[in-house]
């Protein structure tokens, strides 16, 4: 029987994020504590966490296929595309003080250029996922997806 073995990556089907399953369930209640007592405000990830990188990171979506929505914050350029660049969750992410935590960050690299609309443009990104601590001169991020592909976000 075939089995898709000889498809490359991005022709399987890759798992559907959401910025929730990045958070390990033990930072996810106390996020839902702080809510019940309504003072998450806009930004609400930016400071309920400890941003150690220690405890805040699930492995649960290491080495497999993702898909996961956002806003682009580049990096890194070819000509006019752009090869890296921070996902982040929401417009403005990494601009206002502080960054949004390591486990609310994805540092993304593209085997192709991406010819970006602008600064937090809505995006999905579709690649290979894993926990990867890495120190950005706008904040220290938690994940990484290689070899990613960028398509338009189609809400």
């Amino acid at each position: 029987a075939f089995c898709g073995a000889g498809l490359p990556a991005f022709a399987r089907e890759a798992i559907d994020l959401d910025w929730s399953d990045l958070v390990p369930s033990e930072a996810g209640m106390a996020l839902d504590e702080l809510r019940a007592k309504g003072v998450i405000q806009h930004g609400e990830l930016s400071t309920p966490f400890d941003q150690d990188l220690g405890g805040t990171l699930t492995d649960a979506f290491d080495g497999k296929l993702v898909r996961l929505p956002g806003f682009m914050l580049p990096l890194d350029y070819d000509g006019l595309g752009v090869t890296a660049f921070l996902l982040v969750p929401y417009m403005g992410a990494c601009i206002h003080v502080p960054p949004p935590p390591p486990n609310q960050l994805v540092f993304v690299t593209l085997q192709r250029p991406y010819e970006s609309k602008g600064l937090f443009e809505p995006v999905y990104v579709t690649g290979v996922f894993g926990a990867a601590a890495t120190a950005t001169e706008l904040a220290d991020v938690g994940y990484a997806i290689q070899s990613g592909a960028v398509s338009p976000f189609d809400q």
